[in-house]
C-alpha cells in the first residue's frame, strides 16, 4: 500500500518538473471515497479516469442473475474508467466502487488534453500505459479461456500482490471465474505445495 499522489505519480514517470505539473492539476478534483460509495453506476455515462492516491476501487458487473463480475481491482497509483462509456459516451454496464476509504483523482478528458499540450511527453506515456492494459486484458481473456484456476490464481497474486489481504475471497473468486470454493481449493492446494519444498 505504498501511496502516491498524482503530481508525484507524473513528475516521476514523465520526468517533467513538478511545477509544470502543479499549475495543469488545477483542472482536476480530488475526491474523498467512503468505503463502498460508488464513482459510476450502470446505466451512468463515465465522464472521469480516476487515479487512486490511496485506497481502493473495484469495477465489476452484474449479470441478468444477479451475479457480479469483477472486472478489475485499482489500489493505490492504479488508474481505472469505463473506455466503452467515456469515450463512445455510452451508458457504462459497470460499476465502480471504493472497497476502503480512499482518496482519488477525477481526470475529466479536458484535463488529459491539456496534459498533452502542455506535456508533450505525456502523449506517449500515456499509449503505454493505454496499451499495458489492452495486454493485460488479453492475457486475461486468454487465462480465463486456457488456463486452470490455479494459473489464474498466480497470476492474480503477481498482478495484485497485496489484494489478497484487502478483499473478500469471495471478489477474488469472482475476478478469477471461479467460485469460492474452488479458490479455497486452489490456495489449499498451493499451500501444500509450498510445504512440501
Amino acid at each position: 500500500m505504498n501511496s502516491t499522489t498524482l503530481k508525484s505519480f507524473l513528475t516521476t514517470n514523465l520526468n517533467v518538473n513538478e511545477n509544470e505539473v502543479v499549475a495543469i492539476l488545477d483542472n482536476c478534483t480530488t475526491k474523498t471515497v467512503k468505503k463502498d460509495a460508488f464513482l459510476l453506476r450502470k446505466d451512468e455515462r463515465c465522464k472521469h479516469t480516476f487515479f487512486v492516491e490511496k485506497g481502493l476501487l473495484r469495477q465489476y458487473s452484474i449479470d441478468t442473475k444477479g451475479k457480479e463480475h469483477v472486472i478489475a481491482f485499482a489500489p493505490e497509483n492504479w488508474f481505472v474508467t469505463d473506455r466503452e462509456s467515456s469515450y463512445f459516451n455510452e451508458p457504462s454496464v459497470y460499476y465502480i466502487q471504493a472497497l476502503e476509504d480512499s482518496e482519488v483523482v477525477l481526470m475529466d478528458e479536458n484535463f488529459i488534453q491539456l496534459l498533452s499540450k502542455k506535456v508533450p511527453s505525456f502523449t506517449d506515456f500515456n499509449t503505454r500505459l493505454l496499451h499495458n492494459h489492452i495486454r493485460h486484458l488479453q492475457k486475461r481473456v486468454n487465462a480465463l479461456l486456457s488456463a486452470s484456476a490455479e494459473e489464474r490464481y498466480l497470476q492474480f497474486v503477481e498482478m495484485y500482490p497485496d489484494i489478497l489481504l484487502r478483499v473478500p475471497q469471495t471478489m477474488v473468486a469472482s475476478y478469477l471465474g471461479i467460485t469460492p470454493e474452488s479458490l479455497s481449493r486452489v490456495r489449499k492446494a498451493l499451500a501444500q505445495k509450498n510445504f512440501k519444498k
